[in-house]
């Protein structure tokens, strides 16, 4: 394999890319200030930073400081670089679970800044459109009759009675006979997913999904109780178009490839350590 191929392939290793984000960040601040001397006494203020300050002051009060407003704000940030490196000489970072958990969050967005400028192609978002069609389809279309089973007496109690009323449908009784009364409608016709979890809630609409149709099944649970219920039939949509959900799916893909990478970046990391682990006997 030449050098071009295999800097090619390096290139594309994950740890790569976040090693070279992070030296372009602190290379950043590095030249615009943000990293503290330790060893020095002297504090230089350049006049990007001064325009940070009054852009950061603009930005909240929609306008521009005033002279004295913006020497004020040089000497706020004067204030705290000196505390900020007196901390750090006193080693006030040191095992401060907060210290951790922030410089953790800025490792872990170092590992995951490049996907915020990436661009999906459509064939990205078709691969992912047909990964998980479900997730984008439009709600199902319900016919259904159900029967009530109040539980709020034992569990026990009312799971036994809510099998048999089960075999009793089954065996052909009329559901108008049977069950307790509540005011939700004893039968849908034609009704969208959405309206059947307006009405019952999404752990009813969640449990219908894997019923067969034409029988009575449950008992299906909802924030009402228990009941039984017979799909008379469920009509699904075409599979969605990329054009139609293109956002959402741009969203979901997006946030999949942040994820990814910084799992990618961290198990790079992990690999370059050796861990050892001494559990309490």
């Amino acid at each position: 394999m030449g050098w071009r191929a295999r800097l090619r392939q390096g290139l594309r290793e994950p740890l790569v890319h976040f090693l070279l984000v992070g030296s372009a960040i602190f290379l950043f601040f590095g030249t615009f200030g943000g990293e503290a001397d330790l060893g020095s006494r002297r504090i230089s203020v350049n006049e990007y930073q001064v325009k940070r300050l009054a852009t950061q002051w603009a930005q909240v009060w929609q306008r521009p400081p005033s002279a004295n407003e913006l020497d004020g704000l040089i000497r706020d940030y004067i204030k705290e670089e000196i505390y900020y490196r007196e901390a750090l000489r006193l080693g006030l970072d040191k095992d401060d679970m907060v210290v951790r958990r922030r410089l953790r969050s800025k490792m872990e967005f170092l590992a995951t800044s490049e996907t915020e400028n990436m661009v999906a192609t459509d064939a990205d978002l078709q691969a992912w459109l047909n990964k998980y069609p479900a997730r984008y389809a439009a709600d199902p279309i319900y016919s259904l009759d159900q029967v009530y089973v109040n539980s709020s007496e034992a569990s026990d109690t009312a799971a036994e009675r809510a099998l048999g009323m089960l075999i009793a449908l089954r065996a052909g009784a009329d559901p108008r006979k049977l069950g307790d009364m509540i005011s939700l409608p004893p039968s849908l016709d034609n009704a969208p997913g959405f309206e059947v979890e307006r009405q019952f809630g999404g752990e009813f609409v969640a449990a219908l999904k894997p019923l067969a149709v034409g029988v009575w099944s449950g008992p299906v649970p909802s924030g009402f109780g228990l009941h039984l219920v017979r799909i008379r039939s469920r009509t699904t949509t075409e599979k969605p178009k990329l054009a139609d959900v293109r956002k959402q799916v741009e969203n979901d893909w997006r946030d999949a490839t942040r994820e990814r990478r910084e799992t990618q970046a961290y198990q790079a990391l992990l690999d370059s350590y050796q861990i050892d682990i001494e559990r309490p006997k």
